[in-house]
């Protein structure tokens, strides 16, 4: 997200022929597109379904998906295709997309990346350390691709959200969601049991938060997150479990808390894009480069690493400044 805003602020200060008609267009994996769509600066999304095709490569409706999106993806004729990834899954829809007479395809060399095969489908490679954030990576790749200094301010994400949100109430379909009083949301849901956070530590947190007289908002996206949210919930007075929402629903209700409580999960990350701040939790990676960051307008704060495990007291004496 933040080179949406670095390329922007790049052709206004070399104050581009406003005749001139360029944009940015975005691929993303389908369950992720809500994301650069909350993003102005994003003309297109064109979405993929990689790990959903993964499951059923020999379906005819996988073929006629996948022939589908690579006719969308050669509409355009792009000056430069830049592979933010590093992956060979998106190296090779980068490969797809089709470019101006001039246009170039960049990416990560092969020392730069996780897997280096991918460096074979660019034509401009960059080697760019890998003991940077990820954050500073990206925006260090873009602006090498595009021929300008790589920024030294804070990432601006850029992102906002328009819900149906009013107060401390959100209406989805039929149902309503009507909390009483201002809440700390808690991102406890994440890919592996070793990043989780302790049950107890929650309820202990929200038992705190009770005191403060803040509610603690716990939204989930698979059965065993319900469990786990339900468990927490049912030791405490002040909790509410979420019904199941969409990536742009659960944002509207990150954008409107006091502060966002994460594990180390996407949802931390774009709690931080959204200017709320955001303290995240980390019991099994390394904060250092992939951690959340803080944009321009908020605190983002990473406790804990691999091997560790932060106390709820960590956590309260870290939140105090925001509540």
């Amino acid at each position: 997200l933040p080179v949406v805003n670095d390329i922007h602020q790049h052709f206004t200060n070399i104050q581009i022929d406003a005749r001139i008609d360029w944009q940015i267009d975005w691929v993303v994996e389908e369950s992720f597109a809500d994301i650069p769509r909350m993003h102005a600066g994003v003309n297109k999304v064109f979405t993929v379904a990689m790990r959903r095709w993964k499951k059923s490569l020999f379906s005819r409706k996988t073929w006629a998906e996948i022939s589908a999106f690579k006719k969308l993806i050669k509409k355009n004729q792009y000056d430069a295709v830049i592979d933010c990834q590093g992956l060979l899954k998106s190296a090779l829809i980068t490969k797809q997309a089709s470019t101006t007479i001039q246009g170039l395809k960049h990416g990560f060399d092969s020392s730069s990346i996780r897997e280096p095969i991918a460096s074979l489908f660019y034509e401009k490679k960059y080697n760019i350390s890998y003991n940077q954030h990820a954050v500073t990576r990206n925006r260090a790749l873009v602006a090498m691709s595009l021929g300008y200094a790589l920024p030294s301010n804070a990432p601006d994400y850029g992102i906002n959200v328009s819900n149906s949100m009013s107060a401390n109430r959100m209406d989805i379909g039929s149902q309503s969601i009507d909390l009483k009083q201002d809440y700390v949301i808690a991102l406890h849901g994440t890919s592996r049991d070793s990043k989780l956070w302790p049950v107890e530590n929650w309820v202990e947190l929200g038992k705190a938060l009770a005191k403060q007289n803040l509610n603690l908002v716990l939204p989930w996206a698979s059965d065993a997150e319900l469990t786990r949210a339900n468990q927490i919930a049912s030791q405490l007075e002040n909790a509410t479990v979420l019904p199941k929402l969409s990536i742009l629903q659960i944002a509207g209700m990150i954008s409107n808390a006091k502060a966002a409580i994460g594990v180390d999960t996407g949802l931390s990350h774009l709690a931080a894009a959204l200017n709320i701040p955001t303290i995240a939790i980390y019991t099994d990676t390394n904060p250092t480069l992939t951690g959340v960051m803080a944009g321009k307008f908020a605190p983002a704060i990473n406790l804990g690493g691999i091997a560790q495990l932060p106390s709820v007291n960590d956590v309260l004496t870290t939140l105090k400044p925001f509540i």
